[in-house]
């Protein structure tokens, strides 16, 4: 398996994401009381051509993304009640754990062979740092979706970089642009 410049293997979990009601005071709580930042935030992503349970949506939510350790902790706050997996999610569990992101070389292989496996996909959508991402769904007892994170040169340097800014990081600067 590769190892990312992250410190990841291609095919092991690499991200852990959460669903909250307000990013801002999540960043916070991460930062005060588990160390963890700096924080990339992106404001609002609707995703190009977003997919949920099949038919296009355009839901909108804020994206938050750092790193604790070689693990990426992603924050994700719905901003509007247009059908998604977030929505879903809050509905069944409330707000908390979403899915674990697990980078893969090929992504659309790896769909169908969890396809296979008896997962489903609700939600799909391309992603700017290349290809397309993809949560599955096992319908049994998964805490939360799986994510399917193509294992690009793009999301590689990105969440290089991220990681990088954590590694020495003294509390400064804790909320930085996203990309």
């Amino acid at each position: 398996m590769r190892t990312l410049g992250f410190g990841q293997k291609v095919g092991q979990v690499v991200q852990t994401a959460y669903v909250v009601q307000d990013i801002r005071a999540s960043m916070d709580w991460w930062q005060k009381d588990a160390g963890v930042g700096p924080w990339f935030l992106l404001d609002s992503f609707t995703g190009p051509e977003q997919r949920y349970r099949g038919e296009p949506t355009k839901a909108d939510v804020a994206i938050a993304m750092a790193f604790a350790g070689h693990m990426m902790i992603e924050l994700i706050q719905p901003k509007d009640r247009h059908p998604s997996e977030y929505q879903e999610t809050i509905r069944q569990r409330g707000y908390g754990f979403h899915h674990l992101g697990i980078a893969v070389e090929d992504v659309e292989a790896e769909r169908v062979a969890s396809a296979k496996r008896g997962y489903y996909v609700p939600f799909s959508t391309p992603v700017p740092s290349g290809g397309n991402v993809y949560y599955m769904g096992d319908g049994h007892n998964a805490p939360g979706f799986v994510e399917l994170i193509a294992a690009t040169e793009g999301t590689d340097e990105m969440f290089t970089r991220y990681w990088r800014a954590s590694v020495d990081w003294d509390g400064r600067d804790p909320v930085r642009k996203f990309g």
